[in-house]
């Protein structure tokens, strides 16, 4: 309904131009005709039936000139580049129009007695009046052209806030719920009874995390390395909970760290690979962390829990929502009877 709007402000904005128009380039013919003695020299012969089809000719052709340019520059699709070599095209394009509909007009003048200004100064302000219709329309496109580019990118930017919020949301439910806390304390409180130079590691990787949780994940992009720092934290307070019976294999080169990613993208494919999948004696879990092309991936083999009912698709459709709306690309998920892998784009 709201693109709807837009699009009948901007039809009624293109009428009222073409009106302006059509009565200013007339403006001296109507003045001639306000006053006959100093008109008649300068427009000889003319009168209101000539003046009245030159500007009725003149709204119409503006009109056209006006749907010429929406369809060059392509104005109703959504997220294209407007450089200024089409905008220049669009100009000369524009330009040509506009004197082949005004020598159409003379021509349906001389052959099918259409009224029309036939005095000498109207056929020489003729090329004036071609560039600035043609200035005019074409500048009217490309400034609507602008505007809608810079209300696309807030509308981006203020769904960008809110899936960043969202994603706020989402990371302090899973990372600081009382149940995971509750399991952090108590391993931590074992450690300090039996360990407490462990105890002093396990609280510094514990504090960095709940750090970058709640306030360094701020930014849309976070480098890799940067990224990777945090899962690295995470990956030591599991692995203090589940000991031998979780392992990771990360292999991530070096030139790959300066890539970009979402805040806790990676984060939360690991937790997602932990929460699902039953970690034990019996059936050790290990999850592989590296790199395909210009790509990360997180896989691991599936091993569920009989009594998981929770769902991972909330977590990976917002992380697929927010790579749409910061890079236009989109994660890869692949999942067969053993194993189950996702794969983020590095930018």
């Amino acid at each position: 309904m709201k693109l709807l709007h837009r699009h009948k402000r901007f039809l009624l904005m293109l009428n009222a131009i073409s009106i302006l128009l059509a009565f200013l380039m007339h403006l001296p013919e109507l003045i001639a005709l306000s006053n006959p003695e100093t008109g008649s020299r300068l427009f000889p012969d003319v009168h209101w039936a000539n003046v009245s089809y030159e500007i009725l000719f003149t709204y119409f052709s503006t009109l056209l000139l006006f749907f010429l340019n929406i369809k060059i520059m392509r104005l109703n699709s959504p997220a294209r580049e407007l450089g200024w070599k089409r905008v220049t095209v669009t100009f000369v394009i524009t330009l040509v129009v506009c004197n082949l509909l005004g020598k159409g007009f003379v021509f349906v003048h001389q052959y099918f007695d259409v009224p029309a200004i036939t005095a000498m100064l109207h056929h020489y302000l003729h090329p004036l009046r071609d560039i600035l219709i043609t200035s005019i329309v074409t500048g009217t496109c490309y400034m609507e052209h602008q505007n809608r580019c810079s209300q696309r990118m807030l509308l981006e930017n203020e769904q960008l806030r809110t899936e960043n919020l969202v994603n706020q949301y989402e990371a302090l439910k899973s990372q600081l719920n009382p149940h995971m806390l509750f399991n952090s304390l108590n391993t931590l409180y074992s450690l300090i009874r039996e360990s407490p130079d462990k105890a002093q590691n396990y609280l510094q990787e514990l504090s960095r995390v709940m750090r970058y949780t709640l306030h360094d994940n701020l930014a849309h992009t976070v480098a890799l390395t940067e990224e990777m720092s945090f899962v690295r934290s995470y990956i030591y307070l599991l692995q203090m909970r589940y000991e031998e019976n979780l392992s990771f294999d990360i292999d991530i080169p070096q030139a790959m760290l300066q890539r970009q990613v979402p805040p806790m993208a990676v984060q939360m494919l690991v937790e997602n690979a932990v929460k699902h999948n039953e970690i034990s004696n019996r059936n050790p879990l290990t999850i592989h962390i590296g790199v395909e092309g210009n790509s990360l991936y997180v896989s691991n083999r599936i091993q569920p829990k009989l009594s998981d009912s929770s769902n991972t698709c909330i977590g990976l459709a917002n992380l697929s929502k927010r790579y749409r709306l910061l890079f236009g690309c989109d994660i890869t998920i692949e999942e067969n009877e053993k194993n189950f892998k996702v794969t983020l784009p590095l930018i």
